[in-house]
């Protein structure tokens, strides 16, 4: 079984994109071809191209909240991770020591209480006097990697043009490229997976299989299903696509509409089970999206590829260059 080294990678900072094009759609496109290993370097402009009589686009139309407030005083941060009610949520917070039950957090005109520590992960439960203005007061919690705070602009620019479903802590990146000129011009469809803070941490296994996968909320419509199953090649746009999709095709009653939880975890060897191609941006090394790509291109492929986005100094992460794996 492979190991979490296995999927390291060099990539200098400057590499990073910390921002996004002026436009989208502006982004390079990696095209990589499984059965001839062959690489090709287009643009996204080109994406259409590659789309053929019978295709199904699937893409996630989660829709980022904000999730980061900081205390009226600066002194606290909350990462707002669930709500069992509009006043309860499960909280991430800085500092934690601060935090212990029984204090509290002022944000706006709202005060907080931790009632509860969990046990795992150090997360918070803070119930409210009442709601906090959260589209006034909270923050995007932008990728850590970004080394800088939101900006207005990523307000707009880190959602995509299709995002409906409000619940995802991040965006689903590959999703950003699109315009909306250009998602009327192809078939297409939508799930919802609503991304989590687990996309981000780190495998700290030293094999994979021993690495504990983080559940994430999707739904499934019958819309969807019907046009999946209609279409000749199904393709997946971000690695939240094909998460629902090969998690629903592996239930018992198979892909059915539904709404539930996965933690599906794929990496090499896999079998997929619906998605015939994938669009997807650039990942962290050791992380658990590049072992997922990895298995749907095999490791030596991806990694190649990896290695010419280097070279090419292609842009990297959220906002960054795209893949197309066909």
């Amino acid at each position: 079984m492979p190991l979490t080294a296995d999927f390291d990678y060099e990539l200098p900072a400057d590499l990073i994109a910390q921002r996004p094009p002026e436009r989208r759609g502006d982004s390079r496109m990696m095209v990589v071809d499984r059965a001839s290993g062959r690489i090709e370097h287009r643009h996204f402009s080109e994406f259409s191209e590659f789309v053929r009589t019978g295709d199904l686009l699937v893409l996630n139309d989660t829709r980022v909240r904000p999730a980061r407030f900081f205390s009226n005083d600066g002194r606290i941060e909350l990462l707002k991770l669930d709500a069992d009610s509009p006043r309860r949520w499960k909280c991430l917070v800085k500092p934690g020591k601060r935090m212990k039950p029984g204090r509290t957090v002022e944000i706006g005109d709202a005060t907080g209480t931790v009632v509860e520590v969990l046990p795992e992960g150090g997360e918070r439960i803070v119930e409210f006097d009442r709601e906090v203005d959260e589209e006034t007061l909270g923050h995007l919690a932008l990728p850590h990697y970004l080394g800088r705070e939101d900006a207005p602009e990523d307000r707009e620019r880190y959602q995509t043009v299709f995002a409906r479903e409000t619940g995802a802590i991040a965006a689903p990146t590959a999703g950003l490229h699109f315009t909306p000129d250009l998602l009327v011009a192809l078939p297409h469809a939508f799930v919802t997976l609503h991304v989590g803070l687990g996309t981000f941490r780190p495998v700290s296994a030293e094999r994979v299989e021993e690495h504990t996968m983080h559940t994430e909320r999707y739904s499934l419509s019958s819309e969807t299903v019907a046009a999946v199953e209609k279409a000749e090649r199904v393709i997946a746009v971000g690695t939240t696509v094909v998460r629902v999709l090969e998690h629903a095709a592996r239930r018992p009653d198979g892909l059915r509409p539904h709404a539930g939880e996965t933690d599906i975890f794929l990496y090499p060897p896999r079998d997929f089970r619906v998605v015939g191609t994938l669009l997807t941006n650039f990942h962290l090394p050791k992380s658990t999206l590049i072992m997922l790509v990895s298995a749907f291109a095999g490791r030596e492929l991806v990694l190649e590829a990896y290695a010419r986005a280097v070279e090419a100094r292609y842009r990297f992460y959220s906002y960054g260059d795209c893949m197309l794996i066909v």
